[in-house]
């Protein structure tokens, strides 16, 4: 049965008649963000997910510290994204900040909120934007309605494939997302880094980075089938994550060097020293 999820973020929602976040009917943003996630849902198959595991689940790309990662993101502005046009480095302090001020006792809640989209520095890389960005969803199963711009999947080859256009398609009933493949993008690689490097954030965080861009599950309510008992213990926690990843994005930018310091003794504790990416 699907459940619709009731907007996790109503309490948080800085929204007015000039500027409704997620926007994807109109603005000045919704060309570049559709055309990005057209070559999305063309090319995340199967097939191509597989690819991506071998090739980034290594962590062989290069070593670096997780403040150097997140100053990468100063040169990344977020094709996906039809909210903002600025770089992602300033939404990362903007989401840390938003946790802290509602979550001052969960140290390691506010780290995930600074480092849950440090995984887009593969599109630094030479990823194309459609392999890093934008909501997630499994692949090697049909494909939902409430995926944003759901209709663009008719030119994926899965569509057509016998198993994997079907409802359960290569899983079993209730075999819990952590057994589903998953759209390739920043989610999936941040988590399969911080789980390499053996950090500590505890597993709600884990969770949170893994799988906050599933918009057509945590939000749209879509893949029940497909969830056990740990997702819907996690689920709540994943909602409470949307409402700072969301609604923390203004055009009023962080004092970034003044809360280096903090956030640096956070990475101290849960995810120190020199990284493999």
């Amino acid at each position: 049965m699907k459940i619709i999820q009731e907007d996790p973020s109503l309490v948080y929602r800085p929204e007015s008649e000039d500027h409704q976040y997620r926007n994807y009917k109109d603005g000045p943003l919704v060309d570049r963000v559709k055309a990005t996630y057209t070559l999305m849902h063309t090319h995340q198959t199967v097939q191509f997910v597989t690819d991506k595991i071998a090739q980034w689940g290594s962590c062989a790309y290069r070593k670096m510290n997780l403040m150097e990662a997140i100053s990468l993101l100063d040169n990344l502005v977020d094709e996906s994204d039809p909210d903002v046009d600025f770089p992602n480095s300033y939404h990362a302090f903007q989401t840390a900040e938003g946790i802290r001020r509602v979550h001052p006792d969960k140290d390691w809640f506010q780290l995930v909120g600074l480092l849950h989209d440090v995984g887009k520095i593969m599109a630094l890389a030479n990823e194309p934007q459609w392999a890093v960005v934008g909501d997630t969803f499994p692949v090697g199963c049909k494909f939902q309605e409430s995926i944003v711009f759901c209709d663009t999947f008719k030119g994926n080859p899965d569509t057509h494939h016998p198993v994997y256009s079907t409802k359960y398609g290569i899983y079993e009933p209730n075999c819990g997302l952590e057994n589903v493949m998953m759209s390739w993008g920043h989610d999936e690689y941040m988590y399969r880094v911080l789980k390499y490097n053996k950090c500590t954030i505890p597993e709600e965080g884990l969770y949170m980075i893994r799988f906050h861009s599933c918009y057509p599950w945590h939000t749209g309510g879509d893949y029940q089938h497909l969830c056990n008992d740990k997702d819907r213990k996690m689920l709540p926690w994943v909602q409470e994550f949307n409402k700072f990843d969301l609604y923390t994005k203004t055009e009023d930018m962080p004092e970034v060097e003044t809360l280096r310091p903090y956030y640096q003794s956070l990475i101290d504790k849960y995810c120190p020293g020199v990284l493999s990416w």
